[in-house]
């Protein structure tokens, strides 16, 4: 991708209960250094995998509306970002057309990109997806203790 019109987000969602109410959180960052969040509660319900699918659909929308062409998505979810680039996949059916909106949108890009990153690289979408339901920040792991 060129660097020069590159775009990047990060999205996470949460569900709470889990299935409960879904919270999206995104940061996508412009190519000129402009910061824009989005931190809101889905006025749909679900398990953990639709709410990162709405958080990435969500984060596509605010992109597209902010005028990115070439964006870069990273997401936590291994399982969204792999349905979000396999039209021919029956894994997680009932989310479907879900996926397939992801995918539409997701065509109106000029270049489009996700990628996987581990949770813990991921914490400021996730502190957003958990405060647009009111939850405090996830508390930080706990380093792994060595054996001796």
């Amino acid at each position: 991708m060129n660097e020069d019109f590159l775009w990047q987000a990060w999205c996470d969602g949460c569900a709470r209960p889990n299935p409960g109410h879904i919270g999206l959180g995104a940061i996508l960052l412009g190519p000129q250094g402009g910061r824009h969040e989005l931190s809101e509660r889905s006025p749909h319900t679900g398990c953990n995998n639709e709410a990162e699918a709405r958080a990435l659909l969500a984060t596509l929308k605010l992109a597209r509306a902010l005028g990115a062409a070439h964006l870069q998505v990273q997401c936590d979810s291994d399982v969204v970002v792999r349905l979000a680039q396999d039209a021919e996949t029956t894994e997680a059916a009932r989310l479907a057309p879900l996926f397939a909106e992801i995918r539409q949108l997701g065509a109106e890009f000029s270049r489009l990109e996700l990628r996987w990153l581990p949770q813990h690289r991921n914490t400021a979408a996730d502190q957003l997806a958990r405060a647009a339901l009111g939850l405090p920040p996830r508390a930080p792991a706990k380093p792994a203790r060595r054996k001796r």
